[in-house]
């Protein structure tokens, strides 16, 4: 699967018109990011069929689901829908899985109180679906933050995706994968020189995720507490998780992501007033050509 170093992760790929999200596809292609990924989030489209339009709309670029959620679909469609879509673009398609959040999953009707038990099962009846299906399984990562969870994509999968995280954490990810997993990590990024702008923007996007303690739980590990999560994040975490700044700024973020063992980095553009895939492309134009694409 030739990915190449740095992707695109966005959730307006789920959220988008279809129309539109072919032509931000293709685009991306067209500028040499190695990756696309689409999210299982609240309020997004399947992520498995908008992997499927997006490998439509494009040539080469794989496409990753980050995440699928576990709870919506059970291990034999999981198993089946990755298959169809390996099937039909070789090389092309990452599987993504994840267990979620707790309140996300209560929605559903779910119990949350093993998610790792819960995951290693579902891996292992997607290995007993695979084994009724045309072809060997696809590729997956897990959504992964923790060691234990690390562990497993270390020895179930074929490494991991981790989301809302610095460097820091991408170093310890790869001590625990070993040398021969993958290791995808979400970095938000802004084109926005101004600290007062930049960090107001940046705080909608982290905002959302201090709420959730799964991520929490992980920031904690790293040195910050709860003065650093009140208000939407203190400057240190809001300047840790989003890369903010000039174009080089950004590359020197996403290179210390790959220098601290990152197979590949997904960036994820943030925009004034929420997602917005077309200011997403926008910047992701900027940043191609110092990201040496």
């Amino acid at each position: 699967m030739d990915i190449g170093r740095v992707g695109v992760w966005h959730p307006g790929v789920g959220r988008a018109p279809a129309t539109e999200v072919r032509q931000a596809a293709a685009r991306i292609e067209e500028l040499g990011y190695g990756s696309l990924w689409s999210s299982d989030g609240w309020g997004s489209k399947d992520p498995l069929v908008m992997a499927g339009i997006m490998l439509a709309a494009t040539r080469r670029i794989v496409v990753g689901t980050g995440i699928a959620n576990l709870w919506a679909r059970d291990a034999m469609s999981m198993a089946g829908g990755a298959v169809a879509l390996t099937d039909a673009y070789p090389e092309r398609f990452l599987l993504g899985v994840g267990v979620s959040h707790a309140m996300l999953v209560s929605a559903r009707g779910h119990d949350y109180s093993k998610p790792l038990t819960t995951m290693r099962a579902y891996l292992e009846g997607m290995d007993k679906a695979a084994e009724l299906l045309p072809r060997s399984r696809s590729p997956r990562v897990l959504a992964a933050l923790r060691p234990k969870m690390l562990e497993l994509s270390r020895d179930r999968a074929d490494g991991a995706h981790t989301y809302f995280v610095p460097p820091e954490h991408t170093a310890q990810a790869r001590r625990i994968l070993g040398p021969d997993r993958l290791l995808i990590p979400e970095q938000a990024v802004l084109l926005e020189s101004d600290p007062a702008q930049a960090r107001a923007i940046a705080r909608t996007h982290t905002a959302i995720y201090l709420g959730l303690p799964n991520y929490l739980n992980n920031l904690r590990t790293l040195g910050f507490t709860d003065d650093d999560f009140a208000d939407g994040g203190s400057d240190r975490l809001v300047d840790t998780i989003v890369a903010w700044g000039d174009p080089e700024t950004i590359t020197a973020r996403v290179r210390a992501h790959l220098d601290a063992g990152a197979d590949h980095v997904v960036i994820q553009p943030l925009s004034a007033g929420g997602p917005d895939l077309d200011d997403a492309v926008a910047q992701l134009t900027r940043l191609a050509a110092p990201l040496g694409l």
